[in-house]
């Protein structure tokens, strides 16, 4: 590269904005697409949120190896790929984890997330064919209860601070949009809003007619390793690069392969699907706060309960020690029928229990129960109710056959689910029954101790001090309640079968109410309100594993092309290659949804190869056609990595010759689509390898070009380029990021500074 004074004047159409100091070196890094906020991994898996004017919004540590990063398309979500095939996203707010999901067994490598591009107006608003009517008949959805004592943040349950991290993962406010994922086992998972699971491939499944040897023979993937997969703007293609072997008969091709997959069941059938995700992602959200609520209760109930038992426990050692063969329940029996009172009843209530003791268990068992009801009336049944409401909604469209169909929607599954949710209705306002009996026996009782303990220390007090208390009902709670949890046994959610004894007359009445119609289900009452959710949930998986199941048949393989050869094929070696993928709209058509993609990718040295030092660049235009053009880099400079940008530019960043140059590296930007492609014919090719058709047609990189900008530090990927934006930010290996304007317009970002 020329360095004096003249020619670095006039080469030096990027702007050097910041160049700061790191404190670890970066891994990924990403921005985001609609703010000026760059995302950037360390080597130790912190995520670092910066502004474009590099003042740190917060940081995170998931406590796992990071492998993969992307934006949801609105900015608003970040999606993190963790070693264990974990998927977390984050609110780009404060870093709050909004959800956490594992369609993967093995580390997530490369992730994707694409939007409906073609549901605009003129102004640029979205209009969603596919109104959300929750809204006009219900509150907002309730938040999961919070556990009192802790503070907020501690457990897995939301706060009051929470209503936007709640708001951001609802996918009511949500253009339609897929979240791809790929792991290293070659696995690809697809998710709507990023949350509700719709199909999964296994890339060495396929079997495709690829071309060889002047003839079409059928072959097939073996230990392939993905590098990049990339959705197209209109959903319909999805493009994979990865390492592997392509098994051919006679013999098998060790390489890099490019395939294209058939994704259009995304876009034909994007509206029934954002239906069904939206209804189906809310009734997961609404059953997370069921079962929040269940252990909340069943912890607090609990508590209650162990308290009031290890007090009242010890009146039965009192009644040993003194000799006595009669049980709690009958000594206060002889109490409330006017028995004079044995020394171990008197001990236990003036001594052990006391006035102030008596006060206590009585505010925490009443308290708790209060604490119940509220919970239902407040999370619980409002949740319940609006699974009802919307699982009615999802059997609704079920039963329009030549819609939904077709995407797995099965009327039998979800109207066995609408039965399912209606029943938790019916047992929840059992357990409200049971929940204030129970509260109103315990309460009564508490308030005979009471007067009892007030006569036994014989303070002289005032009848009308005494709570009122109903003799009957004392009775009743010694008889069925001392020793008994019938609250406990409905929250109950052990493996082990709790059948609840109906009596016989009672199953006849549900027998004739079943004749009616409108409910099979006749052991309903036989079970528990734990009992009863989890079935209903596993009502909802079943029914909502048809639809996933389905689309993940209808997404084919579309087109396997071989690349170029690689000698020594392992797991790491597709993540080596530094790979760009991007798609633009065809400019030669003036079709809605006309996309050429555009794949370009360093090309590793092979030592039996006689291409080195080049970059690739292809096209795949809209009639499968493939075209793609070799640039080799000059002598003594290195491609480190690259980048598609906006306009079918590409942005590369080299390392430049050994030198006592201040300028030890350099980035520049190529106009693609001027480049002189060659077709590359996809039958009667004399080698299985596309890129050897390239190998006479070389198109060598010009370093005087304008668009070409000298950087003081040797540079490492990743090269992190934002296409809305306009700005690249440059890794150098001393710890350093450099951030640069790329468009000579800075108005775009003048406001970020």
């Amino acid at each position: 590269m020329e360095t004096d004074e003249e020619d670095v004047s006039r080469i030096v159409p990027f702007q050097l904005q910041f160049d700061k100091p790191l404190a670890s070196q970066i891994k990924i890094a990403e921005w985001n697409p609609e703010k000026d906020l760059l995302a950037m991994v360390t080597e130790d898996s912190k995520i670092l949120l910066h502004r474009f004017n590099w003042q740190r919004l917060w940081t995170i540590s998931p406590g796992r190896c990071i492998t993969s990063l992307c934006w949801r398309p609105d900015g608003k979500a970040i999606a993190i790929g963790l070693q264990d095939g974990t998927i977390s996203l984050h609110d780009v707010e404060n870093g709050k984890l909004l959800r956490s999901m594992k369609p993967h067994t093995v580390a997530v490598v490369c992730l994707n997330w694409e939007d409906d591009t073609g549901e605009e107006v003129s102004d640029g608003n979205f209009v969603a064919k596919y109104e959300d009517r929750t809204s006009r008949f219900f509150p907002p959805a309730p938040r999961a209860p919070r556990v009192p004592g802790l503070v907020p943040g501690e457990t897995g349950f939301m706060d009051e601070s929470e209503n936007l991290s709640q708001e951001l993962s609802n996918s009511s406010h949500q253009r339609f949009n897929i979240l791809c994922s790929a792991d290293k086992e070659g696995v690809i998972s697809f998710s709507i809003f990023g949350i509700f699971p719709i199909g999964k491939i296994d890339i060495h499944d396929f079997s495709v007619s690829c071309p060889l040897a002047n003839q079409h023979v059928d072959c097939k993937l073996l230990n392939a390793s993905i590098s990049k997969v990339v959705l197209s703007k209109d959903l319909c293609h999805l493009t994979v690069l990865c390492s592997g072997e392509l098994q051919v008969p006679e013999h098998d091709l060790h390489g890099f392969h490019c395939l294209t997959l058939d994704t259009s069941i995304f876009y034909k059938r994007r509206n029934e699907l954002h239906q069904v995700a939206q209804q189906a992602s809310n009734i997961e959200d609404l059953t997370e706060v069921i079962r929040a609520s269940l252990s909340v209760m069943s912890k607090q109930w609990s508590d209650a309960m162990h308290t009031f038992h290890d007090k009242f426990g010890s009146l039965s050692s009192l009644i040993h020690d003194h000799g006595l063969d009669s049980t709690p329940q009958e000594e206060f029996l002889s109490l409330i029928g006017g028995a004079r009172t044995s020394p171990a009843v008197h001990q236990f209530l003036v001594n052990s229990l006391g006035e102030v003791g008596l006060k206590r268990i009585s505010k925490l068992v009443c308290g708790a129960g209060k604490e119940l009801q509220v919970i239902v009336l407040e999370h619980l049944q409002p949740a319940a109710e609006m699974i009802g409401f919307r699982i009615g909604e999802l059997r609704g469209l079920s039963k329009w056959r030549s819609r939904y169909q077709g995407i797995g929607l099965d009327e039998t599954l979800i109207s066995h689910a609408t039965e399912k949710s209606g029943m938790l209705l019916i047992q929840v306002q059992r357990f409200m029954r049971v929940l204030s009996s129970s509260v109103q026996q315990f309460s009564n009782f508490f308030n005979w101790l009471h007067k009892c303990v007030k006569m036994l220390m014989s303070e002289p007090s005032d009848q009308h001090q005494f709570l009122a208390f109903n003799s009957e009902l004392v009775i009743l709670f010694l008889k069925y309640l001392y020793d008994q949890d019938p609250v406990k046994r409905l929250l109950e959610s052990t493996e082990v079968d709790h059948s609840i004894e109906v009596d016989s007359e009672t199953m006849e009445r549900v027998q004739e109410l079943a004749h009616f119609g409108g409910f099979t289900d006749l052991d309903y009452l036989r079970r528990t309100l734990a009992k009863e959710f989890q079935q209903m949930e596993s009502c909802f998986k079943e029914a909502f594993r048809m639809p996933f199941t389905t689309i993940s048949k209808k997404i084919l393989c579309q087109n396997l092309s071989p690349l170029f050869p690689i000698e020594s094929i392992s797991k790491s070696a597709s993540s080596t290659v530094p790979t760009s993928i991007s798609y633009y709209k065809e400019a030669m058509h003036s079709k809605q949804h006309s996309f050429v993609d555009y794949i370009t990718f360093i090309l590793p040295d092979e030592p039996s190869s006689e291409l080195a030092n080049c970059v690739v660049v292809m096209r795949c235009l809209m009639n499968n056609d493939l075209e793609a053009v070799l640039l080799c880099v000059p002598d003594g400079y290195r491609c480190v990595d690259l980048s598609l940008y906006k306009e079918c530019q590409l942005v590369l960043l080299l390392n430049g010759p050994s030198s006592e140059n201040l300028e030890k590296a350099c980035m520049t930007i190529v106009q693609a689509d001027d480049l002189p492609f060659v077709s590359i014919p996809n039958s009667d090719a004399s080698s299985p390898w596309k890129l050897h058709e390239l190998k006479d047609s070389i198109v060598y990189l010009e370093m005087d070009s304008l668009k070409v900008r000298g950087i003081p530090h040797s540079v490492i990927a990743p090269l992190a380029v934002s296409a809305s934006r306009g700005v690249a930010c440059v890794f150098a290996t001393r710890k350093r990021a450099l951030v640069y304007i790329l468009d000579e317009d800075e108005d775009e970002i003048s406001d970020a500074e």
